[in-house]
């Protein structure tokens, strides 16, 4: 049995434990405890919560005011791993400056990063979406709508994006990816990267923009990035989404076809 002497002296050490890691220890709380508990009590998924909650607070065709009733569901209600209004600007920026015509995302969750894209591309581009998880690729169908954009202009497919991937050419005439967006399984970056390498998917100049590549992180796909002389690379420093004390940061690669 530990005598009191020897738990009080452990006490300073847990108390600059619960500081240090106070929003890891938060993120935790928000997105475990209280979605387990909620889950328990409603019955009803989160990611369901949170389309009841735009339903009745947002203004439907205006993507603009669906997304910041997502964050503010984010932010007061339950956490969502939405991609959040800080790293919604470098997506947008990034939509607007390289002007694609066909993007491919490969992680819809709710649809919150889908909008984003969406609503920035130009005239006649298409973007297709990919999610493996067919309950959040339902609400992110009806979010999509929701805000206005249909089957022309977003196409989601539902399933895992290993098989999605080879199948783009023939089953969805999508021949080439001008701009790709990661935010799916971090583990599958790599993976996923190297299958759009082999199906000849990216033409010189795509642009590949990965989402937490610090925070959960994706060290693997940072690694091949930078070893393999294929892409030029760089880092946007970022917080996690909606917890400012967590570092995070999107990749942002473009293929060069040199090897």
């Amino acid at each position: 049995m530990v005598s009191p002497a020897i738990a009080l002296a452990f006490i300073p050490f847990v108390f600059s434990l619960l500081i240090r890691y106070r929003h890891y220890f938060w993120l935790f709380y928000r997105a475990v405890l209280v979605r387990c508990l909620r889950d328990y009590l409603t019955g009803i998924p989160k990611e369901d919560r949170a389309f009841q909650y735009i339903m009745t607070h947002a203004i439907p065709g205006d993507p603009l005011h669906i997304l910041e009733t997502f964050d503010q569901w984010s932010y007061h209600c339950e956490y969502l791993s939405n991609l959040g209004p800080q790293k919604a600007k470098i997506l947008e920026r990034l939509i607007y400056e390289k002007a694609p015509l066909t993007v491919l995302e490969l992680g819809t969750y709710c649809g919150y990063a889908t909008i984003v894209m969406a609503q920035a591309l130009p005239l006649g581009a298409r973007l297709c979406t990919v999610e493996m998880d067919a309950r959040k690729a339902s609400v992110a169908e009806k979010v999509i709508r929701l805000a206005g954009f249909d089957d022309d202009m977003v196409e989601q497919v539902v399933g895992p994006s290993e098989e999605v991937i080879p199948q783009l050419k023939e089953k969805y005439r999508l021949f080439q990816v001008d701009f790709v967006f990661m935010d799916h399984w971090k583990r599958c970056y790599l993976r996923d990267l190297q299958l759009l390498e082999a199906h000849d998917l990216l033409p010189e100049g795509a642009t590949i923009l990965a989402d937490n590549v610090i925070f959960p992180g994706a060290p693997h796909f940072l690694q091949y990035v930078k070893a393999c002389g294929k892409y030029k690379w760089r880092i946007h420093r970022t917080s996690l989404q909606y917890f400012r004390g967590i570092r995070d940061g999107m990749a942002q690669i473009t293929y060069t076809g040199l090897q």
